[in-house]
């Protein structure tokens, strides 16, 4: 309706102003009940003639050629059938526009030259005639130039669309490629100098026992570090490779605390609430803020324990790694990339993370991830 409301009141104003042109015309007859009838037909069909605009064009024609011959209204019955007009010529039915424009011109011209008086000049018929031989033009071309520019903006538009829709999939293939390049570089500089470790870890942990001796636990952390990190490699690659493949999480922290047993530090692993599936992001992001916490603590607290807290909360997930070593308020311990990681990636997810010393002694790093609470 809000489409076809602006129709209808011009169809109801050009009704006023028929019956008042006529009402007003010196040289107009009476309007009668059926003079009025046919001004409401024309409103009607102008109501309609947005969803059914030859047919509308046909009743307006009739309409207002019947009333210029009952009444003699004057120029102002043109007015519905030039908007009519336009708009079938706007939709694309050039033929019927022009057919319409061309009985109405020859009615009107045959009303006028049949009740012209003689002492009346035919100059005014075939100016009047002139005139609105032109409007109909105006008409006509108006409609074909409105339906060229509503196709040419559907056009522009299509291909605004394509375009788009082009430079997302181009960024998709080069960031595929990326992945692939990345990958194979990855694969390049590490696969190599981590197997090399490991190989060698492993040859020192059989000659230790082929003597007789039992190897060090450092030996043996080595060699469980070294393989821990070829398959950490080979899932990173994986994931470069097909991003959908599945990835690391906290489900994994008790294999960080096992290695990092290993190597001489005691770690304690604590689940607080109830675990729940979590997105892969968070996921994921916990248990590598977890893994590089770790690794800091064998590297830089010295003799130290390590406590692990995993806290799911209904709105959000906590991930708490401290220690009670050598880092003090008053001898606090540099940033690294380490820490610059960290912090990236948990605000990337909306999160927020803290590395502080504690008030005695000991570091604590912590790291919150905003979650929504379950149905």
């Amino acid at each position: 309706m809000r489409r076809h409301l602006p129709y209808v009141l011009s169809g109801l104003a050009l009704g006023g102003l028929l019956l008042g042109n006529a009402a007003l015309a010196p040289d107009a007859a009476t309007v009668g009940a059926l003079d009025v009838a046919l001004v409401l037909v024309m409103a009607a069909a102008l109501g309609v003639c947005r969803r059914h605009p030859v047919l509308a064009l046909g009743v307006v024609t009739v309409a207002m050629l019947a009333l210029h011959v009952r009444v003699h209204s004057g120029v102002s019955a043109a007015f519905p059938v030039l908007g009519v007009v336009y708009v079938t010529a706007w939709r694309g039915y050039r033929a019927a526009a022009a057919v319409a424009s061309v009985v109405f011109l020859g009615g009107f011209l045959a009303r006028d030259v049949s009740v012209a008086p003689v002492d009346r000049p035919n100059q005014l018929i075939v100016e009047r005639t002139a005139l609105l031989l032109g409007w109909f033009v105006a008409a006509n071309v108006a409609g074909l130039v409105g339906r060229q520019r509503r196709a040419y903006l559907e056009q522009v538009e299509q291909r605004a669309v394509e375009a788009e829709r082009t430079r997302e999939e181009m960024a998709l293939r080069r960031a595929g490629e990326e992945r692939l390049r990345i990958a194979r570089d990855l694969h390049d500089s590490l696969t190599h100098s981590i197997s090399v470790i490991k190989v060698q870890a492993g040859i020192a942990v059989h000659l230790a026992r082929k003597q007789g001796d039992e190897p060090s636990a450092t030996l043996l952390a080595i060699q469980e570090a070294s393989a821990a990190a070829m398959r950490e490699l080979r899932t990173t690659l994986d994931v470069l490779r097909a991003p959908d493949d599945d990835r690391v999480g906290l489900d994994r922290v008790d294999e960080l605390a096992e290695r990092t047993r290993a190597v001489g530090v005691p770690v304690q692993v604590t689940v607080a609430g109830r675990p729940r599936p979590l997105p892969d992001e968070v996921d994921q992001a916990g248990y590598r803020v977890v893994q590089e916490a770790l690794t800091n603590v064998a590297r830089h607290a010295g003799a130290a324990t390590a406590r692990v807290l995993v806290e799911y909360a209904p709105a959000g997930l906590t991930v708490a790694v401290s220690d009670d070593g050598q880092a003090s308020p008053a001898r606090p311990p540099t940033p690294g990339v380490g820490l610059r990681g960290m912090r990236e990636r948990v605000t990337g997810l909306g999160g927020t993370l803290s590395a502080t010393a504690n008030d005695d002694h000991g570091f604590t790093v912590r790291a919150t991830f905003p979650l929504r609470e379950p149905a």
